[in-house]
């Protein structure tokens, strides 16, 4: 154990021989080599300054010679790096991030393989393939919001009918002015009249238009919220979908409600409501906690969860969509198919606007309440990222005679590892919504996507 009274320098050493410092040996030369090249020193210089011969620097730069302890501090020191910048190289988020990029690019699994080198032989530029693919990604969803907006968004339809309406107004009210040179004095007031309340509405909708239209700069830039289900979804991603307060039992639903700032109508706030209950209700019967134990007992499956808590199979999804460390996405929608809640995950494109695939899962339990379904699948034109779908619906109200039940279905999606793939189970290929599918000759398809070849 360390003592009390050690030094800094030797903590460090001990922490480097010890604790893991001497882990990755194998691209620690490579990783000083570059960082001396970006120094602009020469091996021999390297050498001078940290006192040991060119030829020795030679062997641990090639990583023929380990290396560690008070020897990597100093060179360490020399390049103006941390330890764990030679130790360690890229960080886990940029590796992973160039596996990514490399998979989506379909290159052999050696290359793949390779990400961990390459960020340690060459940092600058795994850095720049790293934000470039973040970037494209970034591109890539915001085509489909807006393309979704343009088309789908009934806020602006509206909007756009209103304009043309008014144009037209306007356009017929000045054609009867210009054209008629026997108009009354009384009826051109009149006209001169409608002209001014038509052109202040064809200014105030403009205007509403832009201030609509209008998003805040920044990758993650604050979207424009024009209906109550898009300040409740504003309102859960604000607070990550977590609260703590009401899994602990020590926060009242209608404390958060009413300091959410995001939810600025009263039907937003009731929808909100609705949601935290169902929440408060679901912690009183399941804790998180004793969840994430199980799930590391039994592994993900959701019906012997359900058994073992002895709750509905539904209640154990949502709960399984809070955890944190699960990442997983969940949709929940009613038997028209409308979704009424939705918590994305990465890789996984769920619409904000317009009807969502009809291949997805969820919508196969609609007519067989209580049969839990479970399918691998893989969105089209995305990553390769494979999901798991466990999907259940079950009445939301009381079964009366000759009255078919109101059915609400939830679907949990589960982003799979490399290692969950080894079952061989082959994925089925859905879409996001059809407008931005490139999935050719789809059978569900109800209108041609924009990424289609000629468009």
């Amino acid at each position: 154990m360390l003592r009390r009274g050690k030094s800094l320098e030797t903590r460090q050493i001990y922490l480097l021989s010890y604790g893991g410092g001497m882990a990755k040996e194998g691209l620690t030369g490579s990783r000083i080599r570059e960082r001396r090249a970006i120094a602009g020193l020469k091996q021999a210089e390297l050498a001078s300054k940290v006192g040991i011969s060119a030829s020795y620097l030679n062997l641990i730069e090639h990583n023929r010679r380990r290396i560690g302890g008070k020897l990597l501090l100093t060179i360490a020191s020399t390049l103006g790096v941390e330890p764990s910048a030679l130790t360690e190289g890229a960080e886990a988020a940029l590796i992973a991030n160039l596996r990514v990029a490399a998979t989506d690019a379909n290159m052999p699994n050696a290359e793949v393989d390779r990400a961990e080198e390459f960020a340690g032989r060459f940092p600058g530029w795994a850095e720049v393939l790293s934000a470039a693919h973040r970037r494209i990604g970034t591109l890539e969803r915001t085509v489909e919001v807006l393309s979704d907006r343009l088309t789908l968004d009934p806020k602006l339809a509206a909007s756009v009918h209103e304009l043309l309406t008014t144009a037209a107004a306007i356009r017929s009210t000045a054609s009867i002015l210009a054209d008629d040179k026997d108009i009354t004095a009384e009826w051109r007031n009149r006209f001169h009249v409608n002209l001014d309340q038509d052109s202040r509405r064809l200014a105030d909708t403009s205007k509403a238009l832009v201030t609509y239209l209008d998003t805040q700069e920044g990758d993650n830039a604050a979207r424009s919220v024009s209906s109550p289900q898009e300040e409740v979804e504003a309102f859960f991603e604000a607070n990550n979908y977590s609260f703590q307060g009401i899994e602990d039992g020590n926060v009242v639903v209608a404390d958060i409600i009413s300091q959410a700032e995001q939810l600025s109508s009263v039907a937003a706030r009731r929808i909100g409501t609705g949601i935290l209950q169902q929440v408060a209700a679901d912690a009183r019967l399941v804790n998180l906690e004793l969840l994430r134990t199980q799930v590391e007992t039994v592994g993900m499956n959701p019906v012997a969860l359900a058994s073992h808590f002895k709750v509905p199979v539904p209640l154990i999804l949502r709960r399984l969509g809070a955890l944190p460390d699960l990442q997983a996405g969940i949709v929940v929608c009613d038997r028209s198919g409308s979704l009424l809640f939705r918590k994305s995950t990465t890789g996984f494109s769920i619409p904000r606007f317009g009807a969502v695939c009809p291949l997805w899962p969820i919508f196969d339990v609609l007519g067989n309440a209580g049969q839990v379904l479970r399918r691998r699948v893989v969105q089209s034109g995305r990553t390769d990222t494979e999901f798991e779908c466990y999907a259940v619906a079950e009445p939301t109200k009381t079964t009366e005679y000759n009255k078919l039940p109101l059915m609400q279905a939830t679907m949990l999606i589960v982003p799979l590892q490399s290692a969950d793939k080894a079952d061989h189970i082959n994925a089925d290929e859905i879409g996001s919504t059809c407008r931005v599918c490139s999935r050719a000759k789809c059978p569900a398809r109800r209108e041609p996507s924009i990424l289609s070849e000629g468009f």
